[in-house]
């Protein structure tokens, strides 16, 4: 595989399950290292540098989102650690997470932002779990973006109100995303098909329509439940 993403290109992956596109994360955020070949960001290779530059520089939404056992505030404040009451709180609300925030109440009595979450965040919904992680990439503003999944576990209303957040923050980054809901990515700049660990088609939307092969019938299958992207 050889790939050049652009500084400030947004990218979807598309594949089946097992196609390779978490292990196309997974190397990219080196949580394995390459047997061979390089990464490369801004042309240095990312084997050069330490894990904790790398994960400086880039802000991850998982699909399922574990939280550490302390506050709310806390969890959303890991994605930067000198971050301000009033940032988090202004993150929390871009990720439409403030309002349940402040119902919140633990068995110790704790409210709000210092409410503890639970072991993995047990005491939170899996939707609730997953806009404290959109708000803590948010805080962190990392300049490349990694979105596997990243708004599933949502409900449709909530990942539409959710969106334009996240189209916010992707502004000016250079975005990564997975998804298996083509809606979700078919406007980004550009759309990478793998299968069997390789990538078998490049290209924008209407480039890939246009060829008519997996992605547009893939599309197809698909399409009839969702809006179209918007004709640009």
């Amino acid at each position: 595989m050889n790939v050049d993403i652009p500084g400030g290109q947004k990218i979807g992956l598309i594949g089946a399950s097992g196609a390779g596109k978490s292990t196309f994360v997974q190397v990219f955020l080196r949580l394995y290292d390459l047997k061979s070949g390089h990464i490369k960001i801004d042309g240095q290779s990312i084997s050069d540098v330490t894990q904790e530059s790398l994960r400086h520089s880039v802000s991850v939404i998982p699909q399922m989102s574990d939280l550490l056992h302390r506050t709310i505030r806390e969890n959303i404040s890991y994605g930067r650690l000198d971050a301000t009451d009033e940032e988090i709180i202004e993150a929390a609300k871009k990720a439409k997470a403030h309002e349940f925030i402040e119902e919140l109440e633990d068995h110790e009595g704790n409210k709000g932002y210092d409410a503890k979450v639970g072991e993995r965040g047990v005491r939170l919904s899996g939707g609730q779990r997953q806009r404290v992680a959109i708000a803590r990439a948010i805080l962190k503003n990392a300049p490349i973006l990694v979105l596997d999944e990243a708004t599933s576990a949502l409900d449709s209303e909530s990942e539409q109100s959710i969106q334009k957040s996240l189209l916010e923050l992707m502004e000016g980054k250079t975005v990564i995303a997975i998804a298996h809901r083509l809606s979700t990515i078919a406007s980004l700049d550009r759309l990478l098909v793998m299968e069997d660990g390789k990538i078998i088609e490049d290209g924008s939307h209407d480039e890939l329509i246009d060829q008519n092969g997996y992605y547009a019938r893939l599309w197809s299958m698909q399409s009839g439940g969702f809006l179209k992207p918007d004709a640009k």
